[in-house]
């Protein structure tokens, strides 16, 4: 008996796609569904408030739609983002509306609540959080997660400093649930990587970004074609948590990559004039060397499952 969820079961590619900061909508969620990887969203991306119930409808009635149509390969679930936070006034709003769509994953982030927990579970949801290190992951499963996402160094957006081979064997050692990793992902070799290190998904997000249905710019995509993992960042300036950025959009901020000022960490904020404030600086992980050009994202999916199968292949040979 698979100990994986049923939802989670039998994803045609073992990938979850991490919900972007401005950059994941609908479009992007529904293409990462249908090209066979778990698609997700932040359910702070719809704004105001009151569209994030359009969003849910359309991605719903579209993949409803497709699964009608390809039953032979339905698409894989989508998950929406949930920052648990207590700078999130929308949480309650947004909870109402994800339970009225029975959202299949939960993804929680930054901070752990067994109320949210609870109500995932009455609808028949997953919650899968997000952590850093051990510490939380232990907090995060004690209070209801089902599963987690191993946010190792390397990954875009709020990520930790943890080796990714340190942080999944301290969770292996006494979680055997869904754990997904974080961190600089970008080709099929490193989703099989990922496996043979203990997990059972890749988390990928920045290879996402490049790719046509990203809500991100002509620029931001360019970036991460033409960047590096000498390009990245680490700071808590933005949001007051830690995280990788890439630098040509630090300094069209007009600011130094080297020479940062230190945020408060007590001032976090994900919404509101300080996050507009810093809306045109770009998150990315250092995995970016991989990708070469913009995609569909149909496209890149069949890139990472021809690479991973082939990886798989070669171990094969070689074992």
């Amino acid at each position: 008996m698979s100990r994986l969820p049923p939802v989670l079961q039998a994803l045609p590619l073992p990938v979850i796609a991490s919900p972007m900061f401005i950059v994941s909508t609908p479009e992007l969620v529904i293409a990462q569904c249908k090209a066979g990887v778990v698609g997700s969203m932040p359910a702070l991306n719809a704004r105001p408030a009151a569209q994030l119930d359009d969003w849910l409808a359309e991605i719903t009635e579209t993949l409803a739609a497709h699964d009608r149509a390809h039953p032979q390969r339905p698409a894989a679930p989508f998950a929406i983002n949930q920052i648990v936070h207590r700078s999130n006034d929308r949480l309650a709003h947004d909870m109402a509306v994800i339970e009225k769509y029975k959202v299949p994953i939960v993804i929680t982030s930054l901070g752990a609540q067994v109320e949210v927990n609870q109500s995932v579970h009455g609808w028949g949801g997953v919650v899968l959080h997000d952590i850093i290190n051990n510490a939380f992951a232990h907090k995060a499963v004690d209070k209801g997660a089902d599963g987690l996402i191993a946010v190792a160094a390397g990954a875009g957006g709020h990520a930790g400093v943890k080796s990714p081979f340190a942080l999944l064997q301290e969770i292996r050692q006494w979680f055997d649930g869904p754990v997904a990793l974080s961190g600089a992902i970008a080709t099929g070799d490193a989703v099989l990587a990922a496996q043979a290190a203990g997990a059972d998904f890749a988390y990928i997000g920045s290879a996402f970004i490049a790719t046509r249905e990203a809500r991100a710019t002509d620029a931001y995509k360019q970036a991460i074609v033409q960047g590096s993992s000498d390009d990245i960042v680490y700071s808590n300036l933005f949001t007051g948590v830690h995280g990788n950025y890439l630098a040509p959009s630090i300094v069209a901020a007009g600011l130094d990559p080297a020479n940062l000022p230190v945020s408060d960490p007590g001032k976090m904020n994900f919404g509101g004039d300080a996050a507009k404030a810093w809306k045109d600086i770009w998150g990315c992980g250092q995995g970016i060397g991989a990708i070469d050009r913009v995609l569909s994202t149909a496209e890149l999916v069949q890139r990472l499952d021809r690479e991973y199968r082939a990886a798989r292949a070669r171990l094969a040979l070689n074992g």
